[in-house]
């Protein structure tokens, strides 16, 4: 138990860990951030426009290959691609992997705290028994019970009783 809670919390931070360029969907709109301000093109050929970010309505035309042209430090041309693909609807959001992370952990600890508290406040206070005096109690005198036979009486089959009657099987 302990290993995959590790392991999950591992794989949580894992996802939350963004790269330099970025695509996000937002209902029915996708945003791209170039890593610098440069130029954007789609398909290798029709240029769009030049900002570090790029936000475009998404359909079936607008899915498919992007990609951003900035200079960096050393004035060499880079290019940072993408590929756009998703699924959009119109009252539709993302929820943010740390959010959710957080929001497990909080019901965690919110239910072993909860747990704890009903397990101190349910516990016997006082023991269920009395207490035993160190004495034994004396006893009444009179017989014991017969001993009973250690044969088992045979049956009676000769009554029409309901259970004296034996039923072979088989």
């Amino acid at each position: 138990m302990g290993v995959q809670a590790v392991l999950t919390i591992i794989l949580l931070v894992v996802a939350t860990v963004k790269a330099q360029g970025d695509v996000t969907f937002w209902r029915t709109t996708f945003t791209m951030t170039c890593p610098q301000n440069g130029d954007w093109f789609k398909n290798e050929d029709s240029r769009l426009n030049v900002s570090t970010s790029y936000t475009e309505e998404y359909n079936s035309e607008t899915r498919g290959l992007y990609y951003c042209k900035y200079k960096d430090e050393n004035d060499k041309e880079e290019k940072y691609y993408f590929y756009v693909k998703g699924k959009v609807c119109e009252n539709c959001f993302e929820v943010d992997t740390l959010v959710f992370g957080l929001s497990i952990a909080l019901d965690m600890v919110v239910t072993t705290l909860l747990m704890m508290v009903i397990y101190r406040y349910t516990k016997k206070k006082v023991p269920a028994a009395p207490t035993r005096s160190s004495t034994a109690p004396t006893r009444s005198g009179g017989r014991a019970p017969p001993v009973p036979s250690p044969d088992y009486e045979p049956l009676n089959t000769r009554t029409k009783d309901i259970y004296a009657m034996m039923n072979r099987t088989g």
